[in-house]
């Protein structure tokens, strides 16, 4: 099954590339995650359940339009825990609920720039053939302490068969909402489809659920594992 098409961004403010992503994500009923997004967006659900994704990576290549990368801001690791969202258009889109970020430089950027709940964090990510293995620390703002440390073993690409309609859904994100200064805003983010890889979670110690708010989903989560892709964001719009 192929991902739905991604959009044309072509004015990008800034362009990253998402390498060595682990995808975890838990089934959650709906009115559990409603309750923890703004009112003015709906849950979308896939096989009757709401979805929470957590997802370790490895921010590269990020810079804005002009500008060369640099090497200690342009790579940094990440972890973002979201759900997917509809608003009163009936557009999809990720909500996040926090994205930790091992450079307090992104963490300031990605809070001033798009309001996002940005957290600065002592991160890092090893690459070593098949594993990938993350460490996250929440440094400020708080809850102090927030934790995610993940291992991964990285398998086979998913077949034609594997890269189904959930597989995509969880994945093909194309729009991100946010809230500035009170006006609910969307940005568009274009990239090319994930290469997805069946994956093994061999760790996992986290407390970004529970900092979120969010109770124990009482099962493991649903992985997959990507190399990465380029990416270019859009300007934020009000909705």
């Amino acid at each position: 099954m192929r991902a739905p098409p991604s959009p044309r961004v072509a004015r990008p403010v800034m362009y990253q590339r998402w390498s060595n992503m682990t995808f975890l994500h838990w089934r959650y009923p709906a009115e559990t995650v409603q309750a923890l997004v703004p009112p003015q967006f709906t849950v979308e659900t896939f096989d009757g359940t709401a979805w929470v994704g957590m997802t370790p990576f490895l921010m590269e290549d990020v810079r804005a339009p002009g500008l060369p990368r640099l090497p200690w801001v342009s790579r940094f690791p990440e972890t973002n825990l979201r759900t997917y969202v509809r608003d009163g258009r009936g557009r999809s889109g990720i909500w996040f609920f926090s994205l930790d970020a091992g450079r307090l430089p992104a963490m300031l950027g990605g809070r001033a720039g798009y309001w996002l709940p940005y957290h600065w964090s002592d991160m890092s990510v090893r690459i070593d053939a098949g594993h990938w293995r993350y460490r996250s620390r929440r440094i400020w703002p708080g809850p102090r302490g927030a934790r995610c440390h993940a291992e991964s073993k990285v398998g086979l690409v998913l077949t034609e068969r594997e890269r189904d309609g959930l597989a995509h859904f969880l994945t093909a994100r194309f729009r991100l909402f946010s809230q500035v200064a009170g006006r609910t805003v969307t940005a568009e983010v274009e990239h090319p489809p994930w290469p997805l890889h069946r994956a093994d979670l061999l760790e996992l110690d986290q407390t970004l659920l529970d900092s979120a708010g969010l109770p124990d989903a009482g099962h493991d989560p649903l992985v997959h594992a990507s190399p990465g892709v380029p990416s270019r964001i859009g300007m934020w719009r009000p909705i």
